[in-house]
């Protein structure tokens, strides 16, 4: 009997992105039967696929890492509550679990606890069934989560609780306080059991605790789960926020450019969806910039600032902000947002700054790990690519990924840059029906290279536009 997998499940054991198993699908290389996948038709579509190891994966993970600047977890492995629920599931594993409870019970118990998984997993496979211990053992040190009714879907790895790694995989999950206080992360379990971690003060009534509701800030996955959750599907469901948030770091990144770290409180975060930009206060002087880090490390809040000629917050920036505490952060605002309904590729262009708002998004996609490809194409004047070392980190680290930086000459016009963008983005996708693009940057250039995309033969309904200070 055939046994299938979900994509997501599917793309993790032979390291591809979805949107890579989407392409295959659409083009007939694959077959699909209600959005999952046959172990058998997935092997051969890759035969090469090495299912002893996770090599692609662990490549996408390290990059990610450095470019979401996510803390590092003190465990990989669940509690020993949760490994015992995981295995507990699985049929064909219920002759260890007495043998697993005794060493998470011995002291020292967990020592070595992944290697002694691995050594037992391996043998109950049949012969031939590599792709079968690899997804067995996937089951137990992952849990998968689909979301209804958008049918999104996440893994739950580690401690982390539900929130956390919903909001890593680039899920806009309803949340406020993260705390369990608020009850704002409310989700109903359609099926599947999940694993309370930390108190809570919020008191659900009675006809929401018979309803199976919970909250994702303080429960983590036992088994697989489905569960019904709000999420925001646009910028118009994102709600006007004011914080106070802490000023981290202010660190240079070239003579007139600054990264200034903003960190909101743990019970205060900032919902925001990549591309959106907020208004920062500094008393009197303020500024509105667009977010350059990711949603989904929604406590840390990077921003570009560029010093400018009469520029009061600029240059309270460049000054270091050493006498003060905090930023007022007002927002967020702006359309200049993902598509996530699309699986197309996706093309970035940046002018100069303008890479601010495009590294927002592209840090997104790269958690959403939905599209088959990701070029960027950035121009840079006399100021040079001041973030060129990450920009080739994820070209050197993902094979799916991109980079065409343009240098652009002092005095260059629009129509000069925007004709090497569209050379190097029909270079790459010479049919641009089939492409997504983001353009970024001082509306002269921007509309420049609107206008050349959309005569090429871009769709309108494919390009979105963020035109930003020059």
């Amino acid at each position: 009997m055939p046994r299938y997998l979900t994509l997501s499940r599917a793309a993790r054991l032979v390291g591809v992105r979805r949107g890579a198993l989407q392409s295959k699908i659409r083009a007939g290389e694959l077959a699909a039967f209600e959005g999952m996948v046959s172990e058998q038709d997935l092997l051969r579509a890759y035969p090469q696929a090495r299912l002893e190891d996770n090599a692609v994966l662990e490549r996408l993970e390290a990059i990610k890492e450095a470019a979401f600047a996510r803390r590092v977890r003190e465990r990989v492995l669940p509690s020993a509550e949760v490994l015992m629920a995981r295995l507990a599931e699985l049929e064909h594993y219920r002759a260890i679990v007495q043998e697993m409870q005794a060493r998470l019970r011995a002291p020292g118990g967990t020592t070595g606890l992944l290697e002694w998984l691995q050594e037992r997993l391996a043998p109950t496979a049949p012969a031939g069934r590599p792709l079968l211990a690899q997804d067995s053992l996937l089951r137990i040190m992952s849990a998968h989560v689909q979301v209804k009714p958008s049918g999104h879907e996440f893994f739950v790895d580690g401690n982390d609780n539900l929130l956390e790694a919903a909001l890593r995989a680039g899920l806009s999950l309803d949340y406020g306080c993260s705390a369990g206080s608020c009850g704002k992360c409310k989700a109903r379990v359609v099926s599947g059991q999940v694993h309370r971690l930390r108190h809570s003060d919020y008191a659900f009534t009675a006809a929401e605790k018979a309803a199976g509701l919970v909250l994702m800030c303080c429960h983590t996955a036992a088994t697989d789960l489905v569960i019904e959750a709000r999420e925001a599907h646009g910028a118009a469901d994102m709600p006007l926020q004011t914080i106070d948030a802490r000023v981290k770091a202010v660190s240079p990144m070239g003579e007139d450019m600054r990264l200034l770290h903003l960190q909101t409180p743990r019970s205060n975060r900032l919902r925001f969806l990549a591309g959106q930009s907020v208004r920062l206060s500094l008393g009197e002087a303020s500024a509105s910039l667009p977010v350059a880090s990711c949603p989904c490390d929604e406590r840390n809040l990077h921003f570009h600032v560029r010093r400018r000629a009469a520029d009061a917050f600029a240059e309270r920036v460049f000054a270091g902000l050493k006498d003060v505490d905090s930023v007022r952060v007002e927002g967020p605002r702006g359309e200049f947002v993902l598509d996530e309904a699309s699986t197309r590729p996706l093309v970035f262009v940046a002018f100069d700054t303008g890479f601010a708002p495009v590294k927002s998004l592209i840090e997104h996609a790269m958690a959403l790990d939905a599209s088959e490809t990701l070029q960027l194409v950035w121009v840079a004047g006399e100021r040079g690519h001041y973030l060129d070392n990450l920009c080739r980190a994820w070209s050197d680290a993902l094979d799916n990924f991109r980079y065409d930086p343009i240098a652009a000459a002092p005095g260059a016009a629009e129509e000069i840059l925007a004709s090497a963008v569209l050379e190097r983005v029909t270079h790459a996708h010479p049919r641009l029906e089939e492409v997504d693009v983001y353009v970024a940057g001082p509306a002269e250039y921007a509309q420049t290279a609107e206008f050349l995309l959309l005569e090429r033969g871009l769709p309108r309904a494919q390009l979105r536009l963020s035109s930003l200070e020059a």
